[in-house]
């Protein structure tokens, strides 16, 4: 499956918002952190992916329900006698074309919404992140916290280990920070993989009367 876009959540959190200055310092002192880091260690992290996965098995099922519904009138349409008439024909063939673009959409559709439903429940989470950096911001006199997450435009290429405050911040949520947690992951809502939705029929003379 493919990883949870925890470059998404940390793009949430803007660089504007997290190079917001502080409290004026004689001397700049400027600090670092991973959001990614911080976020695998939440515990909320680990709920939010279990929730993703179930909400992503539900919109899978629903896709596979409609491509099975479609492959059975398919097959139907196939094994019409030859003496259906042309109407029968042409009414079965539209039904099939219309299941098939339902299908299409309802794709589209669900990746959206599991994409909204991600955004909603890591905002409370990311809101959490930024009051913790702001406070041990305060706290340790840092004037800048940059974000050290390797993504589309990382803000910090180097830095002093002691630099580093995502410990600081977790420490602050009350969390003992340990390894790495593995990233959530979860998968949009596809086709069931190895499935082929077969064209839906276009002609009503494809068979010999």
């Amino acid at each position: 499956m493919k990883k949870l876009t925890l470059t998404f959540a940390a793009a949430l959190i803007t660089a504007a918002s997290l190079l917001a200055p502080r409290a004026a310092q004689a001397q700049q002192k400027i600090g670092f952190t991973s959001v990614e880091y911080v976020l695998s260690q939440m515990p909320e992290s680990k709920q939010i992916e279990s929730d993703l996965k179930a909400y992503n098995t539900q919109m899978e099922s629903q896709m596979k329900t409609k491509i099975q519904d479609y492959q059975t009138k398919a097959d139907a349409f196939q094994k019409l006698p030859a003496t259906t008439s042309d109407v029968i024909k042409n009414d079965k063939a539209k039904e099939l074309q219309s299941l098939q673009q339902s299908i299409q959409e309802f794709q589209q559709t669900a990746q959206q919404s599991i994409q909204q439903r991600q955004s909603t429940a890591l905002r409370p989470v990311l809101d959490k992140i930024q009051k913790n950096i702001d406070a041990v911001a305060d706290e340790n006199g840092y004037a800048y916290i940059l974000n050290s997450d390797s993504g589309g435009s990382p803000v910090l290429l180097h830095g002093p280990k002691d630099g580093d405050v995502s410990d600081l911040v977790l420490k602050k949520m009350g969390i003992t920070p340990t390894k790495d947690a593995p990233s959530p992951k979860v998968q949009p809502a596809t086709a069931p993989t190895g499935t082929t939705v077969p064209p839906a029929p276009t002609k009503a003379t494809g068979r010999k009367k």
